[in-house]
């Protein structure tokens, strides 16, 4: 396929879920309403099993799980790892988007806080939902936030660590429960990796901002922009 058809395609889209509850319909029709976007939303367990080779034909992988424990050497009843499947991001320049509640999974792998930064949540405080918060832009030349004003947003926040090195912030805010960073990009092998502290219900789904976001970052992880 040359760049020129791709380019032309929709962007084909998993969305990982599991150990985490959400408004399932909500999140569906927020990912339909992407006009570029085709996404195909799925259990974790799903994704590592799946026997039709899709896994290897998205170009972008958006997690929106929360799992904690770090996969060990499991296998699911119908066969697949998790921890061998994982293991294999950014082996390609198949994009990562982590979304949400996701960049506080698996706190104790490695391999996921390469990912994402090494988030940490401050052990001592909760998360906070119905919180409005103030967004600032600090990367106006990013193709991500581009042109992108500050906006408000109803959202769930976390008062956790900052992104580490190699972590390039796009998204700030300055609400008092929450981390500071609300949107960066990093590098992962040969992925490239977008991690986004909203999206907690459909409260957030409906903001035009946090539409723009979404829609950007998973065209940014494709190289579609």
């Amino acid at each position: 396929m040359t760049t020129s058809s791709r380019s032309r395609e929709k962007i084909k889209v998993a969305v990982i879920t599991g150990h985490h509850p959400y408004e399932v319909v909500a999140l569906q029709a927020f990912l339909r309403s992407l006009p570029e976007i085709d996404a195909y939303p799925q259990n974790l367990e799903d994704f590592v099993t799946d026997e039709g080779g899709s896994r290897s034909e998205y170009e972008v992988v958006v997690f929106y799980n929360y799992h904690l424990p770090t996969p060990g050497n499991e296998q699911f009843p119908l066969g697949g790892n998790v921890r061998e499947v994982l293991e294999q991001l950014g082996e390609t320049d198949q994009g990562i988007f982590v979304l949400h509640h996701a960049i506080l999974a698996y706190p104790d792998w490695p391999l996921w806080q390469q990912i994402v930064g090494s988030i940490r949540m401050d052990s001592t405080r909760d998360v906070f939902q119905d919180q409005r918060v103030s967004i600032q832009n600090v990367a106006s030349d990013h193709p991500i936030t581009k042109g992108l004003r500050a906006f408000e947003m109803v959202d769930e926040t976390y008062p956790a660590s900052e992104p580490g090195d190699g972590s390039e912030v796009l998204l700030i805010t300055d609400h008092p429960e929450s981390m500071r960073t609300m949107a960066w990009t990093r590098t992962y092998k040969n992925a490239r990796v977008f991690c986004y502290q909203s999206g907690h219900d459909n409260v957030a789904f409906n903001n035009p901002s946090f539409q723009t976001v979404v829609a950007r970052g998973i065209q940014w992880c494709a190289r579609r922009i």
